[in-house]
């Protein structure tokens, strides 16, 4: 594909509303661009608009499911695809609707997709036409493969120890049990939420008393409320790590974290340990701005995937509860090298996201510190080394590398051994100094290689930590030195 670009249109769109949707996809030739794609996450962001609390299943029988709240809270909604970027324009099926008064006819939130023995369960939050914030768990269920299908039935509250406001249900499997997880006000604690655990006797009922996991006690979860909400489990590594949303629903949400070693007793409060800080908070430079509950799932290559509600903006008019732009967004989650998930910042609108490792150290990550590109091994600062490839500045068959979470930012060719992520500037000189054009890897043609426009031989290249510009010669070690891979 060929584009012409005006780098002032480029600017305008602070390089998102033209980010590629494949990586590659403006390299010179169709077969090139398809060699050099990353086998990973392939998608848009934001996902789908005005879904809030999404939830996206894993893959079951070759397709993924996507619901979550509406902005009218009045119904659940189920859309299938075979891949998750299918999911934006996949048609959305109504499996039901609130009634028109009495019990469950208030506010219908956040509901989550399950498939369990053969069967489907949808549990959802439901207050009463009378008292919307009457907020109580149910669940529906249906014997159909797929869950757009019209055989919903109601198979009423999931009853826990307290009869007070609940919300926000989650279930995973785990060493032959199966827990139930969700939010709800304790009788006798001074919070709006807490997070609580319990083994369940069938996808209707719980077994036993529940455990209660977390209380909003740090600075960062009392913002506006006292909330801990919105559980989401994912079991990596050896350990079990549930997410949780905490504080109101503006700007101040965020993202918590508790761990379990996964052969520890998970109804011990004391297995789980709570992370000080939270792992996923609001973004200036990106312009995310309230990103939380969370689910996860599997990219078609298997990675893990982040899939969160946020908004483009941070002031709101009136009740952030009403403010029907939360919208559904997707990103690959990364692991640390101690097994601990890496989150990195909500990234802004555009295409996906990539890493890129030089070949002759492929431990390595292409990063900025301070500006400058270094390639470093266990990077902590996760969007530090994220780039998007996005339309150069010099025309048709060049891209830009735009930095994730300075997206004003492009790498930029100062000389030989300096290069750096740079804020835009509308001048010939930027524009050569921060267009290259992607060719498959010199050593390795599922990797890519950046060459300088107007210098054939002369590509971005790692040496020893450093990201310099170099001519190689026909030695392999040279030509892995050209080369990155994309994860």
């Amino acid at each position: 594909m060929t584009m012409t670009i005006d780098r002032r249109d480029l600017f305008r769109a602070g390089g998102g509303l033209l980010a590629v949707t494949a990586v590659g996809s403006l390299a010179p030739g169709k077969a090139q661009a398809a060699e050099a794609a990353p086998a990973s996450l392939t998608t848009r962001n934001p996902l789908v608009e005005q879904r809030a609390d999404p939830f996206v299943t894993r893959p079951v029988n070759g397709m993924y499911y996507l619901t979550g709240s509406v902005p009218e809270y009045d119904r659940i909604v189920v859309r299938g695809a075979a891949t998750i970027d299918g999911l934006a324009t996949a048609r959305e099926t109504t499996i039901w609707r609130r009634p028109s008064s009495g019990k469950m006819g208030g506010h219908i939130w956040a509901p989550e997709l399950h498939r369990i023995d053969g069967r489907w369960y949808v549990y959802f939050a439901a207050g009463d036409s009378d008292d919307v914030f009457r907020i109580r768990t149910y669940v529906l269920e249906s014997t159909a493969d797929d869950p757009r299908a019209g055989t919903w039935v109601l198979r009423g509250q999931m009853v826990t120890k307290w009869d007070t406001f609940t919300l926000d249900s989650t279930t995973f499997e785990h060493r032959g049990k199966r827990y139930f997880a969700w939010a709800q006000s304790e009788p006798g604690i001074a919070t709006n939420s807490n997070l609580y655990l319990a083994e369940m006797a069938s996808p209707l009922a719980l077994k036993g008393d529940p455990v209660r996991l977390a209380v909003p006690t740090l600075p960062w979860e009392i913002q506006g409320f006292k909330v801990n909400e919105g559980p989401a489990v994912l079991i990596r590594n050896g350990r079990v790590f549930m997410t949780y949303s905490a504080s109101a629903t503006d700007a101040r949400y965020c993202m918590g974290l508790l761990t379990a070693d996964e052969r520890s007793d998970l109804l011990d409060p004391r297995s789980w340990t709570k992370s000080p800080q939270p792992v996923f908070t609001t973004n200036e430079a990106t312009r995310q701005y309230g990103p939380g509950h969370n689910s996860f799932t599997v990219a078609e290559d298997g990675s893990d995937v982040l899939v969160y509600h946020a908004r483009d903006y941070r002031d709101i008019t009136g009740d952030p509860l009403y403010d029907p732009n939360r919208h559904t967004r997707v990103q690959r989650l990364y692991w640390n090298d101690d097994g601990t998930p890496s989150f990195g910042v909500p990234v802004g609108k555009g295409g996906p996201c990539v890493r890129l490792s030089p070949l002759d150290d492929p431990a390595l990550y292409v990063r900025h510190y301070e500006y400058r590109l270094t390639a470093d091994g266990n990077v902590r600062e996760l969007a530090d080394s994220q780039f998007r490839i996005v339309a150069g500045f010099r025309g048709a068959g060049t891209v830009a590398l735009q930095s994730v979470n300075f997206p004003d930012r492009y790498v930029r060719v100062v000389d030989a051994t300096t290069v750096r992520i740079d804020p835009y500037e509308e001048s010939d000189a930027y524009g050569r100094a921060a267009s290259f054009t992607q060719v498959p890897g010199l050593s390795d043609r599922l990797a890519v290689s950046f060459r300088l426009p107007g210098e054939p031989a002369t590509y971005l290249a790692h040496d020893k930590g450093r990201i310099l510009v170099f001519r190689p010669g026909t030695a392999v070690r040279d030509r892995q030195r050209v080369s990155f891979r994309l994860s």
